[in-house]
């Protein structure tokens, strides 16, 4: 299957006033006090080794609100060779400056985080075309918006954006509910919200079957090994046919193909959240020659 990202969220233009603001609270001073800002140039991004690459489009939003003109080469969600051009933007070396450091930081976060979704995706598939990699909940907090566009653009999708918007029933909720049966527990789920899938996490096999017997939709298994997720999805297969087997707990790109083949339909995974950034090359020139090269 192809890697097509869907429709990418985008940071708010407030976000992308409040980063600029972070970095330059009361003026440039550098630029400033060197007399450069009003002189003309170019600053290009290009990728320093392959990534998947992510907001571009909300870095060259930035640039623009910082008073550059910008182009774009690469689409967020593209697969880059080591040295392929990115952005470009024109301006005052005021703006180019003002700009500068947020925008890439943003692109080298995002596309840490695309690129280890697509080699997760990439593995999973390998096993499994159908498979869907689903990133968790745990982003880091206030990046949610960066993190979840840069999953996309990765070929991921959101396993849950927060508690608001599916039902998944940890054991933490189940010890209110002690003198309920699962049926019942599973009842009541679906009695208050119809349109939802009832999932419930559980961490052994027996516990896993317990559950989907008792109606669950998709039993979300926590740091199973893949053998246990072969033990339950083999008796599923008899015992409810119906249920999907969710894996969770330590899943990477070194071990999602195992899980698939032991018959995981859904990877739930935290990893790329906190995949370490990738580095973007900046080259900014003066229009009336020169330039300048960062790490």
């Amino acid at each position: 299957m192809p890697f097509l990202p869907q429709h990418l969220p985008t940071l708010s233009d407030a976000s992308l006033d409040i980063l600029l603001a972070e970095d330059l609270p009361f003026g440039d001073l550098t630029t400033g006090v060197l007399g450069i800002g009003n002189l003309s140039g170019t600053m290009t991004f290009a990728a320093r080794r392959p990534m998947v690459v992510a907001a571009v489009e909300d870095a060259a939003r930035l640039l623009t609100r910082a008073g550059c003109a910008v182009e774009i080469s690469a689409a967020s969600g593209q697969s880059l060779a080591a040295g392929a051009t990115i952005l470009c933007a024109s301006g005052s070396a005021a703006a180019l400056h003002r700009g500068w450091k947020m925008a890439q930081v943003l692109i080298e976060t995002a596309a840490g985080i695309a690129t280890a979704t697509r080699a997760i995706v990439a593995a999973a598939r390998a096993v499994d075309p159908w498979v869907t990699i689903a990133g968790t909940r745990k982003t880091i907090p206030g990046a949610k918006a960066l993190s979840i566009a840069a999953l996309i653009a990765g070929g991921g999708v959101p396993h849950r954006l927060g508690l608001s918007e599916t039902i998944l029933i940890f054991a933490e909720h189940r010890v209110f509910l002690a003198a309920s049966t699962p049926e019942a527990v599973v009842s009541m789920a679906r009695r208050g919200a119809p349109e939802k899938k009832v999932v419930v996490e559980v961490g052994s096999v027996d516990e896993g079957l317990t559950w989907a017997v008792a109606g669950a939709d998709v039993i979300q298994t926590e740091k199973f090994t893949p053998e246990m997720v072969a033990d339950l999805t083999t008796k599923l297969r008899t015992a409810a046919p119906l249920s999907i087997v969710a894996a969770a707990g330590g899943i990477d790109a070194t071990n999602a193909a195992a899980y698939v083949s032991a018959g995981a339909r859904v990877i739930v995974t935290s990893a790329p959240f906190t995949a370490k950034p990738v580095d973007v090359a900046v080259r900014i020139e003066a229009s009336g020659g020169g330039d300048t090269s960062t790490p």
